[in-house]
């Protein structure tokens, strides 16, 4: 990745002093030729990577980093617990190397006089680890992604897009690979790629595999797409026409939305395992998708990850090519700021769900039972009481956990679906103070294709910049609008934007055909918006909302719901009960096991169910449905 570093590498360097990270007694390195990077795959099938670096090098003391902060994640969690078997040499001798005692991802090791290469070799253990990386379960018997972060070492306290290095990958036999890298050759199982720097090298990632097809999108748009799919069977990896047809359309939606490309080349890996991790992780010329075998070929399954694409691709603009100043650190030891990522990650979910209606990876009507659902959690979300917006992005770091406990106390990464929710807001405002004739399109014009069409680079901007840009767009006191949104502990959602839109969150009888798909993929019962809780079709309760009828019941997380008024528990009999007691004075009656520890408690709770759905409002602007209008038409409109 060609980066502006220009005040960039100054501002890293002051972080680095203020972190007490700089050495003084260590050489600066100077790269007049690159870092040899030879990455083996064969063992992938049995999760194991093997990799071998050199490293070129002055005499004195050196600090090697293995990435800590990885793009995308905005969370220090580099797999290092999976790093095995590291040696160091020079000239055929092992070299000495210690961990340094703070920084867990640095080591020591005094380069001897006349050596002008180290010798570094290690192991990657692609299995589950500590850190939650993405990397732990990337590999199968039949196929595997390489995030090249999981085995690269690279000098300290230099900037990584000064530092030049060169890669080589062995493939299993019979294997194909895809990946936005340039290929230098190939012969049989050995491939080299042209040289890069190591930030474009991370940025890079492979996707290979025995079944693997690459097909070519929209083949009128200039620069080209590509989509690279492997799966763990031949059958997996042929995709229906459908969704072929919506990802070419979704290449032309983008271009006619961002009005640019920062790119020379795009490939969408897609991985369709039910061995391999699911996975979402932008980067500049590609990003890394993984969804199960069946992710979009089963309809419900389909519908469920129809955004996924639409996200990863829209960080191509926001998010690698405009970043946010606090994420756009010169190496992977700098640790990131995540104060901005309601724009980061808040306005590609905004965008991802809306380019996934106008790309007809859903319909429009699906597109509003999801938007519902999310609104209606946060809605009644008592955690907003404490922890504002910003909060959650500021805290991203300690709050990407998966435990569902509590979590509507405690909140977690909200500035996605909040954010959505924001921008929803910003986009029908704008279009409301200039009679429909601007939108938040026009922003992303303004904002995303900054020097129109370019190579791959970082342009970071501030909270400023997108108060400016928005005034420029439409004048209005943006600064307070965002500002109060940031900044609210208000009980309830802000639904401005679904308001604006011509619609208004309501509550029916029955889950929308979304919720009802992703409680199936689930296995979980739905009672949030009416008695307060969700619980698996085995009965063990996920989750409790504050405040709740199940919450003055004494229910809480992982107890078990043993038998309802009588009988024993099913997710149908909790309903029954619930529609039962509807407009009652009795109790629901429940046997509830706490660590093998058996009461009753007593649900009370008399308004039978509820599922959120997204209802029109007559004589209102319908903006909602306007904003869901392809900006394309069809071939041949890309840029």
């Amino acid at each position: 990745m060609m980066t502006r570093v220009t005040g960039r590498i100054l501002c890293g360097c002051l972080l680095t002093l203020l972190a007490g990270r700089c050495h003084a007694q260590e050489q600066p390195q100077h790269f007049a030729a690159p870092i040899l990077l030879h990455v083996d795959l064969s063992d992938a099938p049995r999760h194991l990577l093997h990799a071998r670096l050199e490293i070129p090098v002055s005499a004195g003391p050196l600090t090697l980093e293995y990435p800590q902060w990885i793009p995308g994640n905005h969370r220090p969690n580099g797999p290092i617990d999976n790093l095995a078997g590291l040696l160091i040499r020079a000239n055929g001798q092992d070299l000495p190397w210690r961990r340094d005692d703070v920084d867990m991802f640095g080591v020591h090791v005094e380069v001897p006089r006349g050596v002008s290469r180290l010798e570094v070799s290690l192991d990657f253990l692609a299995v589950p680890g500590g850190t939650g990386a993405s990397e732990d379960g990337a590999t199968s018997a039949n196929m595997a992604v390489l995030e090249w972060n999981s085995v690269v070492m690279y000098p300290a306290h230099v900037p990584v897009a000064q530092i030049p290095i060169t890669a080589s990958l062995t493939l299993p036999a019979a294997w194909k690979f895809g990946t936005a890298l340039g290929v230098a050759g190939q012969k049989d199982a050995e491939v080299s790629f042209v040289p890069v720097s190591v930030e474009q090298l991370v940025d890079s990632p492979v996707i290979a595999g025995r079944y693997f097809r690459e097909i070519p999108l929209a083949l009128e748009v200039t620069p080209k797409h590509y989509l690279d799919v492997a799966g763990d069977a031949a059958e997996d990896v042929e995709l229906k026409p459908e969704f072929l047809a919506a990802l070419t359309q979704l290449v032309r939606e983008t271009g006619a939305l961002y009005a640019s490309r920062h790119y020379g080349t795009y490939h969408f890996l897609l991985s369709l395992s039910d061995v391999v991790r699911e996975e979402g992780l932008e980067h500049h010329q590609s990003s890394d998708n993984g969804v199960g075998k069946h992710g979009f070929s089963d309809p419900k399954l389909a519908m469920l990850n129809a955004d996924l694409l639409p996200h990863e691709f829209t960080h191509s603009w926001n998010g690698k090519y405009r970043r946010p100043a606090g994420l756009a650190t010169p190496d992977y030891a700098t640790p990131m700021r995540g104060d901005l990522l309601w724009v980061y990650e808040g306005m590609t979910q905004y965008w991802g769900d809306v380019l996934a209606a106008r790309s007809a990876f859903r319909t429009p009507e699906i597109y509003r039972e999801k938007l519902a659902l999310s609104a209606a959690r946060l809605d009644v979300k008592p955690g907003r009481t404490w922890r504002n917006l910003e909060d959650t992005a500021v805290s991203s770091q300690i709050l990407r956990i998966d435990s569902p406990n509590w979590a509507n106390w405690r909140r977690g990464q909200d500035y996605y679906q909040e954010g959505e929710l924001l921008w929803l807001d910003a986009d029908t405002t704008i279009r409301r103070i200039t009679q429909d004739k601007k939108s938040l399109n026009d922003f992303c014009v303004k904002f995303l294709a900054v020097g129109g069409n370019t190579p791959p680079e970082v342009v970071p901007y501030t909270f400023d910049e997108i108060v400016a840009d928005l005034n420029s767009v439409a004048p209005y006191d943006w600064r307070s609008f965002l500002t109060e949104r940031l900044e609210s502990h208000a009980a309830r959602a802000p639904l401005g934007g679904i308001d604006h839109g011509g619609y208004r969150l309501v509550y029916n009888s029955e889950p929308s055909e979304y919720e009802q798909a992703l409680l199936d993929s689930l296995k979980d019962i739905d009672a949030w918006f009416s008695a307060g809780l969700t619980v698996s079709t085995t009965g063990t309760i996920e989750d409790v909302r504050m405040g709740s009828p199940a919450f003055q019941a004494g229910l809480g997380p992982r107890a078990k719901l043993v038998a309802v008024n009588g009988h024993a528990f099913t997710g149908e009999v909790l309903k029954q009960a619930i529609r039962g007691a509807k407009g009652t004075a009795v109790p629901i009656e429940l046997i509830v096991s706490n660590d093998n520890e058996f009461r009753v408690a007593r649900l009370d709770y008399h308004d039978g169910e509820k599922y959120p759905r997204l209802e029109r409002v007559e004589g209102t602007a319908a903006l909602l449905d306007e904003i869901l209008k392809p900006l394309a038409a069809g071939k041949g409109s890309g840029l």
